[in-house]
């Protein structure tokens, strides 16, 4: 087809004659790196006549005046932010402050977020930052930042509200599931150096391992927080808490899943370009090949959380515990572009060793067990030595850090639960020895 700057309504004339060659330039795939169903098609001519036709109609209609650039950067912006809820368009700033996320240290509070319906959702509260303390959940909905609704707001933009400058407040109107009215959160920003990785023994042979996200030094300081438990006592059972963990780097979840596996498929993506499929494997090299595992995940467990979390179930190599994952297992590529500025582009899409999507879909539980606390039943209670006057005291009380052990177990319900499955499989291994 060929394009016609006569072909074109008036009032759009001048701006047509400045894109089209622009879009005829504006190919950086080689032909053979294009998708074949793609060479031979026309560029829309009736869509990019509209396009310049609302360009011009902006130009001269709009309350105020609005300089070419600034419409142009609008539109590519909407280009993105329409594909998905994570490919976005990114100034200076943007890119800038995308990549201090990466390197773990930014000023702002500490949550992962994302769009469902329309809505601004708190995906995950990061540990021990003051998001978490102040007591956001996952799934709240964040009506407005500092009075400014979010409904008006792309996911970029609002990510940008809510960082700066460690020491200022913040403060957040949030709708929460089962309330009728909005609760409002006032926040002090910190420096964000979130340490991905903690680790306890809650009973003597048996350790938890908390993963709060996915930076590229996870799989090593998971490596040695095991080796620091094994070298106490040989351990009997191994908790992975991946709750409320949104994701990170890729090659850190296939770094830490190759902690339990010994061989066999991880996660491979596929994509539409040769170039986003990839395939990774287990490494026999494993320090917690044979050590009984369970896996606590939530719905604020996405991305590279789900991959590990679907890589052990597929492979059969620990229990999945809790409830169902966020269900995030897309690709987002950042590519710089030459003005300083980025795209962050879906490009492929996760799947477990067995083939399965996580995208939309999450990870299913083996064993579903909801948050809660254990609660002692009011009422009788059976008399036991330690009620009686005058009993003797044992020589081996409670130590302070085993009684707040106790209290953790008692304020985690699916933690306690998951230790309570680790010493099950215990017993049943036992027996059958």
């Amino acid at each position: 087809m060929t394009l016609s700057v006569t072909e074109v309504s008036a009032p759009a004339k001048r701006f047509l004659a400045t894109l089209l060659p622009l879009a005829l330039l504006a190919a950086p795939l080689p032909l053979a790196a294009q998708p074949a169903n793609s060479v031979a098609d026309d560029l829309p001519l009736e869509e990019i006549q509209t396009f310049a036709e609302v360009f011009e109609r902006i130009k001269r209609g709009y309350v105020e005046e609005v300089d070419d650039r600034t419409l142009l950067r609008n539109a590519m912006r909407g280009m993105l932010n329409e594909l998905d809820p994570h490919s976005a368009y990114l100034d200076e700033e943007e890119y800038q402050s995308l990549r201090e996320s990466a390197q773990g240290e930014f000023g702002g509070i500490g949550i992962e977020v994302g769009t469902q319906n329309g809505q601004l959702m708190v995906v995950t509260p990061i540990d021990d930052t003051p998001a978490s303390r102040a007591g956001l959940l996952s799934q709240d909905i964040i009506v407005a930042i500092d009075g400014t609704p979010t409904d008006s707001l792309s996911l970029q933009e609002a990510v940008n509200l809510m960082r700066g400058e460690p020491g200022t407040p913040l403060r957040l109107t949030i709708l929460r599931s089962g309330e009728e009215s909005p609760r409002e959160f006032t926040l002090t920003r910190e420096v964000i150096r979130s340490e991905s990785v903690k680790h306890e023994t809650l009973e003597p042979g048996y350790g938890y391992l908390r993963i709060s996200q996915f930076q590229s030094r996870t799989p090593e300081q998971a490596r040695q927080a095991i080796e620091r438990m094994m070298r106490d006592q040989p351990l009997e059972g191994l908790i992975l808490d991946l709750r409320n963990n949104p994701g990170g780097v890729l090659q850190a979840a296939v770094g830490v899943t190759d902690l339990f596996l010994d061989e066999g498929l991880i996660v491979y993506t596929e994509g539409r370009l040769s170039d986003t499929e990839m395939s990774f494997s287990a490494s026999p090299d494993t320090p917690a090949g044979d050590i009984p595992l369970v896996v606590l995940i939530n719905s604020g467990s996405a991305s590279a959380a789900e991959i590990v979390a679907g890589a052990l179930q597929d492979q059969r190599r620990g229990v999945i515990m809790g409830t169902e994952s966020f269900g995030k297992g897309s690709v987002q590529q950042i590519m710089p572009l030459g003005n300083g500025e980025g795209l962050k582009l879906t490009t492929a899409l996760y799947y477990t060793p067995n083939g399965r999507s996580i995208q939309a879909q999450g990870i299913e539980p083996d064993v579903e067990v909801v948050r809660g606390r254990l609660e002692v039943a009011e009422g009788r209670r059976e008399i036991r030595e330690a009620d009686l006057d005058g009993h003797l005291s044992s020589q081996d009380d409670m130590p302070p850090e085993r009684a707040a052990m106790s209290q953790r177990l008692r304020d985690d319900y699916q933690l306690s639960e998951a230790l309570n499955l680790l010493k099950a499989l215990n017993v049943v291994d036992r027996r059958r020895g």
